[in-house]
């Protein structure tokens, strides 16, 4: 059975003069610990695909189901993860970490357990008790990453979380992501405009066009690409190759775009 589901989702703003469609016959499924990206251009809905799985808007029609129940009777937490880490610059690393369980009135010894095991993991045992405003931004998304694990969601949801950081620090937190998601076999969807980030981190990566935002191709990435760590993977053979045939289609979509914004 698949974990994530969608047939023939849309979505509408709407206004007080008509509306607009974000989305048009959104369909794809995934399975369990599987890694997913979005690319496209902006304004095509990619990051309205992420707020309607995380419950965040309600679609205007079609069908979600996350383990074969449809998703406003699905229990399941789904984890988001974006660009900004939204760390209380009041609390600690370790308080904000622990948040969640607080929140749900499950902190406990085993709940601190796993935060400390959690932050070890992705190397911040040292700055527990430090605060967000004492850390470096790779720190403050690392930090972020624990925060969002600590409630175990089935599906994790990345909104172009290292967009923000210096070129190295982003190569290491992808390696640093991918490794733990991995780890706990995580179902991820990922939303970014870095083709090689795409390609590093995912086993297959949808592209979307704009108005409406529809998928248009889906590739899957070589077998020999995903076994590789996302540095790794840069530099094998085969990754410039579909580098440049995304790139081609994205460039593609962007003329059809231009076009029909002209007529």
């Amino acid at each position: 059975m698949a974990i994530l589901k969608l047939a023939g989702v849309s979505h509408h703003y709407f206004s007080k003069t008509g509306y607009t469609k974000a989305l048009e016959d959104i369909s794809f499924t995934m399975e369990r610990g599987e890694f997913v990206s979005i690319l496209g251009p902006s304004g095509c809905g990619k990051s309205t695909i992420l707020s309607i799985i995380a419950r965040l808007l309600e679609h205007t029609s079609g069908n979600i189901f996350i383990q074969g129940e449809p998703i406003k009777q699905s229990k399941e937490e789904i984890g988001y993860m974006l660009q900004q880490d939204y760390l209380f610059p009041w609390k600690t690393v370790q308080d904000n970490v622990l948040l969640g369980p607080k929140i749900q009135k499950r902190l406990d010894e085993e709940a601190e357990n796993r935060a400390n095991v959690l932050l070890q993991e992705v190397g911040l045992s040292n700055a527990k008790h430090q605060y967000p405003t004492e850390l470096s931004g790779g720190m403050r998304q690392r930090a972020a990453l624990v925060r969002t694990l600590m409630n175990n969601p089935e599906i994790f949801l990345l909104d172009e979380p290292f967009s923000s950081l210096d070129f190295q620090t982003k190569l290491k937190l992808e390696d640093l992501v991918a490794t733990i998601l991995n780890q706990y076999k995580k179902t991820t969807i990922l939303v970014t405009h870095d083709i090689g980030e795409a390609i590093a981190m995912s086993d297959r990566i949808m592209i979307m066009e704009a108005n409406p935002g529809k998928i248009v191709k889906v590739y899957e990435v070589p077998m020999e690409l995903r076994e590789e760590s996302p540095i790794i993977a840069r530099k094998h053979k085969a990754f410039q190759p579909l580098f440049d045939t995304i790139w081609q289609e994205l460039e593609k979509e962007e003329v059809q775009q231009k076009s029909g914004e002209a007529t």
